[in-house]
């Protein structure tokens, strides 16, 4: 009936239920080897199962009730995976927008308690106790068409996952869960990372931090082994760095994970980047461009020639923008590379070569060798020294349309960055015709968003914003007040602000005379370029994004 129906019969005598005398009489009557004492005495009469499970229940501190399968709202079971009802032998049978209440069967279940936890992020979850054929029957019925949540298998490591047994399987459904519990969310990145005295999980969400319970500093090391074998690392070296890739399937769509390792003090730490190929479908209007510097940059990535740059930090949203450009300007009369590091994203009529460095393929190996290939459009996914910087120059101006990123600050900067890793001054000149800068902020939900009249504070930070930029005072704010939809943050994905440095004959006059940033940043401006401060401020006007988030990311804009 229990898992230890031993420990049952004890407190079932301490408490009166039952004599010793009527325990050892049924012991003396089992007949049938899958037969338990508590059975026998349940079956005579001798003891009431409500008695039974009532003190279980009690002993354990939990509440004991009955499940009425009809009362249960069908709606309630989606929130939970069925692969997770099933292997712990639980039923969610009241949810609302800050608990769950889940039946058990078994009143040791700490892992399925744990479990849901992680299902059911920022919300409490109580366990009662009820009868086994009462949560058999809400399960069978509400899970007869597998209703539950969508569940999360890798195509090779989970395909046995309901099979798992002993004290694995706690792992990889915590494992599991981590995993689903992020996609749900939308995250971009998972973190795992080993503290001192926690094992920390952190969710990155629309470009912010969010820290999820902790699982148990205890399965810190079977975890993150777990995890690795997934990725196919080598779960015995734990010394120096490592990468891999996980490939998993949700509710029947595809999605990668870039996964890499670093040691630390405390072991290792973990962090596994979601790569969604749903993303593949953005257009350039869907990156959160203003019209007019869309129409820009459409005219710039249908030039015959020439070398166009996106720069930004780590995580600004360069790829994304250079995939949404291959993906507008992908046709059968035009032939496209890519050379990626990794290749994040398999898209369909492109040729995509993936650098290794253990067989000597590197950026510039790559590059030297596709442009005997002759394409029409090459993509570089980062321009990192001088020999690929060099030779993406030579390939524009040989005929090639040449797209890459950069890690820079602003975009007049791309050019004193190629020029400091050693590029002649007119190969750049000559070769370079646009660099856009590019960063990712917070778009208010549309859920909850709403007018409101600046605070103090915001208009303080307007004074601030408009130092040194040509930035007006918005006529209307908004701000998102937080619902269900937006994990009541007030935010609900992201979009780009975007800064586009064109090159003319001035600008080619300036790079050539080795002329500082400044004075590239003037000529820019003068050519009509808006900064990043300027563009996130006219979307603050539209309301797309808030006051504070342009402020986040434009902190070292200047005129």
């Amino acid at each position: 009936m229990t898992s230890n129906d031993e420990y049952v019969l004890q407190l079932l005598t301490e408490r009166g239920y039952l004599s010793t005398e009527q325990v050892d009489a049924a012991r003396e009557s089992m007949k049938a080897e899958n037969e338990t004492t508590l059975d026998v005495l349940l079956a005579g009469g001798v003891v009431d199962e409500d008695i039974v499970l009532g003190t279980v229940a009690d002993q354990f501190g939990l509440k004991y009730c009955h499940v009425n399968a009809d009362a249960i709202d069908p709606e309630v079971t989606k929130e939970v995976p069925v692969d997770i009802a099933k292997k712990y032998g639980v039923v969610p049978v009241v949810a609302n927008a800050t608990s769950v209440t889940v039946a058990l069967v078994d009143p040791m279940g700490y892992d399925a308690v744990d479990s849901l936890r992680y299902v059911f992020q920022g919300k409490d979850v109580e366990a009662v106790l009820a009868p086994v054929n009462e949560v058999k029957t809400a399960m069978d019925k509400l899970y007869s068409n597998d209703g539950g949540a969508e569940t999360v298998t890798t195509r090779d490591e989970f395909a046995g996952i309901d099979e798992g047994t002993g004290d694995d399987a706690p792992v990889i459904k915590l494992a599991t869960l981590i995993l689903t519990n992020a996609i749900k969310l939308k995250a971009s990145d998972i973190h795992i990372e080993p503290m001192e005295k926690e094992f920390r999980v952190r969710y990155r969400i629309d470009g912010a931090l969010r820290k999820m319970d902790s699982p148990p500093k205890r399965l810190q090391g079977a975890l993150i082994s777990r995890f690795k074998i997934m990725s196919k690392m080598k779960i015995s070296e734990k010394r120096i760095p490592q990468d891999g890739r996980i490939q998993i399937s949700v509710g029947g769509k595809d999605l990668d994970l870039r996964v890499s390792t670093v040691p630390t003090n405390h072991g290792e730490s973990i962090v596994m980047r979601i790569l969604d190929k749903a993303n593949l479908s953005l257009g350039l209007p869907q990156l959160g461009f203003l019209s007019d510097d869309q129409t820009t940059f459409e005219r710039l990535i249908k030039l015959p020639d020439g070398v166009v740059l996106v720069t930004g930090p780590t995580g600004s949203g360069k790829t994304t923008t250079l995939y949404a450009c291959l993906g507008q300007i992908n046709s059968p009369d035009k032939k496209l590379i890519t050379v990626e590091d990794p290749v994040e994203y398999q898209m369909s009529g492109i040729n995509q070569v993936q650098v290794n460095k253990d067989v000597g393929l590197d950026f510039s190996a790559a590059l030297r060798s596709i442009l005997r290939q002759a394409p029409n459009i090459v993509m570089i996914g980062e321009i990192r020294d001088e020999e690929t910087a060099g030779i993406a120059m030579e390939a524009a101006l040989t005929g090639h349309l040449v797209f890459s990123t950069l890690h820079t600050n602003d975009a007049p900067s791309a050019v004193t960055r190629l020029l400091d890793i050693g590029c002649k001054p007119f190969l750049v000149a000559s070769a370079l015709r646009a660099a856009m800068a590019q960063r990712l902020v917070r778009a208010i939900c549309e859920g909850c968003k709403c007018e409101y009249t600046p605070t103090e504070r915001d208009l303080k930070m307007l004074k601030g914003l408009s130092a040194g930029a040509n930035v007006q005072t918005p006529e209307r704010m908004f701000h998102g007040t937080g619902c269900e939809r937006c994990h009541k943050t007030g935010y609900k994905g992201r979009k780009g602000i975007f800064e586009i440095f064109k090159v003319d004959d001035t600008v080619q006059r300036l790079i050539f005379d080795h002329a500082p940033a400044t004075l590239l940043r003037q000529r820019a401006r003068e050519l009509g370029m808006r900064t990043l401060r300027e563009d996130g401020m006219l979307k603050v006007s539209s309301g797309l994004t808030s006051l504070s988030e342009v402020l986040r990311v434009t902190m070292g804009d200047a005129d």
